[in-house]
Formats: C-alpha cells, sequence, structure tokens
C-alpha cells in the first residue's frame, strides 16, 4: 500500500511576516514516513473551527486581504496593525501548518503491532496540520470510527465533542449541577443541548437572535435566553432560578455579559435565601470564558457579593489536567455517540485551494452561528 503513495503533497501554511503581513500559501511537502509506531493518514476531511482562526489568519484585516498567484496555488495576502506584532512574536517569519483536526484512512504504518493494527482502517485524529493531505501520527492518537462510518462524519470528533464533554467534567469536579452557555446556536452548543437531555443536566442557552432560539428549541432545549431581548434580565434570572445553575461557559468574551450572568445568578440565590448578608450568597458562582467573539475588555459591575469568579478555560489545559484515564473515557463516549450526540453538519465543502478564495474565507472567519466549513484536502 505504502508503494502507491506519491513523493509530495500539499500543505495549507500560514506565515506572519515581521514586515506586518499574513501570507496563506499551499506548500508542496515530502509525504511522511510513519515511524515504529506511527501511522500515515491519507487526511480527507477536517472541520474549519473556530480554533483555528487564531492560528491560520491571525489578527490579519482580511477585508484588506488580496489573492495572487494561480486558482491552484493561490496566495493570499492581508495586513497586521504594527500594534499586533507584539503578540504574535513567538510566531514571526515561520511557515505554520494549520488544522486541528480532521479524519481519514490509515495507508501505511510503522513496524509496532498497534500501528499495523490501524492499516485501512478509518480514522479520525487531532494534532495539528490537518490541512494537509497526508499526516502521520503516533498510533495512540487515532479514533478508529464505527464501521461504515464516513471521514467527513468523523472529521469533528475532538475539538467540539470533548469541549462540550470537559465542560460538563469540569462541572462535576467543580461541585456545581447546572450550566449557562453563550453563543449556545453553536455546532458545540448544540452538541451541548443533547449532551444534557442525555445526561439529566439542566441547561441555561443564551443566543442573541429569535431564529437561534427557535434552532435550540427544535433540538429539545428547555431554557433559551435571547440577550438582544428587552426582557432578557427577567428571562435569565428565572432560567436560573429555575435550574439553580452557578457555572457558566462565555464563548463571547467581551462586554458585559458575563457579569449580567453573575448578577442573576446572584439575584437567583438571593430569592431563596434565609436571611441577609452584605457580602452577598456564599455559594460560589463561576464564569468561565473560553472564546473572543467579543474582543473588547470584559466589564464587571459587582452586584454578585463576594463568591464569584471569572477565569479562562481551554480544552487543552483541562484534558492536561484532568489525565489519561478521563481522556479515554470521554474520547469512548464520543466514538458511541458519533452519530447522534455529536453529530456534525456542514454547511460547505472546500478543497484546500478553494480555502483561499476571498468567498470562501471572508464567510468562514465571521463565525456564523449554524455555518460551518469542511476541507476536503484531496478534491
Amino acid at each position: 500500500m505504502a508503494a502507491a503513495l506519491p513523493d509530495t503533497a500539499l500543505e495549507l501554511r500560514s506565515l506572519v511576516t515581521s514586515a506586518g503581513n499574513l501570507e496563506l500559501s499551499l506548500h508542496e511537502v515530502a509525504v511522511p514516513v510513519p515511524g515504529h509506531n506511527e501511522v500515515l493518514v491519507r487526511v480527507e476531511a477536517a472541520p474549519i473551527n473556530p480554533s483555528d482562526l487564531g492560528l491560520l489568519v491571525a489578527t490579519a484585516d482580511m477585508s484588506e486581504a488580496t489573492v495572487a498567484g494561480t486558482p491552484e496555488r493561490p496566495v493570499v495576502t492581508a495586513p497586521i496593525g504594527q500594534s499586533s506584532l507584539k503578540g504574535l512574536a513567538a510566531r514571526l517569519d515561520q511557515s505554520l501548518p494549520v488544522g486541528n483536526e480532521g479524519a481519514g484512512t490509515v495507508v501505511a504504518a510503522g513496524s509496532s503491532e498497534a500501528a499495523q493494527a490501524l492499516v485501512g482502517k478509518t480514522v479520525a485524529i487531532v494534532g495539528g496540520a490537518m490541512y494537509s493531505q497526508y499526516r502521520a501520527v503516533d498510533a495512540s492518537a487515532c479514533l478508529v470510527l464505527p464501521e461504515g462510518t464516513a471521514a467527513r462524519d468523523g472529521a469533528s470528533s475532538f475539538v467540539n465533542p470533548m469541549t462540550a464533554l470537559g465542560m460538563i467534567e469540569t462541572m462535576r469536579r467543580e461541585g456545581h449541577s447546572a450550566l449557562v452557555h453563550t453563543a449556545a446556536a453553536s455546532n458545540l452548543g448544540q452538541m451541548l443541548v443533547k449532551l444534557c437531555q442525555r445526561d439529566e443536566i439542566p441547561l441555561v442557552n443564551i443566543v442573541r437572535k429569535p431564529e437561534q432560539e427557535e434552532l435550540l428549541r427544535s433540538v429539545g432545549a428547555e431554557h433559551v435566553c435571547n440577550s438582544s431581548s428587552p426582557s432578557f434580565g427577567a428571562d435569565l434570572v428565572a432560567a436560573l432560578k429555575a435550574t439553580s445553575a452557578t457555572l457558566a461557559f462565555d464563548a463571547t468574551g467581551g462586554g458585559t455579559l458575563a457579569s449580567q450572568i453573575l448578577n442573576g445568578m446572584e439575584e437567583a440565590i438571593n430569592a431563596t435565601a434565609a436571611q441577609y448578608s452584605r457580602y452577598g450568597s456564599s455559594v460560589h458562582k463561576q464564569v468561565y470564558i473560553y472564546g473572543a467573539l467579543d474582543t473588547g475588555p470584559t466589564v464587571l459591575t459587582r452586584n454578585f457579593g463576594m463568591a464569584w469568579g471569572v477565569g479562562g478555560w481551554l480544552l487543552t489545559p483541562f484534558l492536561q489536567k484532568a489525565g489519561g484515564e478521563t481522556f479515554a473515557r470521554l474520547r469512548a463516549r464520543v466514538a458511541a455517540e458519533l452519530g447522534t450526540t455529536f453529530a456534525s453538519n456542514y454547511t460547505r465543502e472546500v478543497s484546500l485551494a478553494g480555502m483561499l478564495a476571498p468567498d470562501a474565507f471572508n464567510e468562514y472567519i465571521k463565525r456564523a452561528t449554524g455555518e460551518k466549513f469542511l476541507v476536503a484536502p484531496h478534491t
């Protein structure tokens, strides 16, 4: 099988120059030879997740992007403000591969028994550089997809499913009993709705538009609050009273939403308080910011007492702390529910070159709710 492999293949690279430009281009690279416990995966599908965009486009102004080269080998250039370069110092003038996760067929393997056992299998993998036609990874990094599962159906088996499971695992470890989730109509948010239904966990969903409310209710969400509604404050408190949620995961980041959630939690708790305390309730309220849809300052109006916390939460650090046993348990659940709880829907499929077309990148950088791109590297 390995004899039929090409010597070179295409890989998408992102470069930030010290002169202040982003360059996206396709590079011809050598097809890796798998080591002893490695497998070579022919990548057939890889999603574009919001978590990919930081490395892919950095802080470039894509509205000013230009495209040169050829249709088969386009080169995208976009300016980056000088004020942003300091934060990108560690990656300046380095051509970096992109893409967190994907799926494909194992076409070659190292000599270990574990690696050889995967030859011919369709697997999902995570580990970066997935906007490539071929990727070598350790055999232990592969999730074997159920028989008959297409690569596109397993391509998004890590970032969103493991994030949703990580949120619930965090909730349980920290002693909470219910959750609040913002930007809740996303693919991740819909997974979390299904997951909480299966596990009987009360969930408060916060969205921004009426159509997002309808979408979540159509998949079974009970508590949905629209932050653009004049009644949002009252609706949020009512949902927090009904669920007793004291833990929130916020994808927005900037603005006042985290503060509104903490204040709503405090109001809901105090509604049944036996006695008054000038320090507020003693029940700890926590908001974890895991995204930056709003890149402005996080503004807190402190009407929520002294038992509270606001912090950052990312999947990889959480999994590193959780340990191998927890990782394996969560990964096994993803495999078991890949076609139900953790199913992903895609609105558009593009090739590697297609990723660099203006009509594509102007859409996927919006991170629009309900829109998800899938990259097919061999088309």
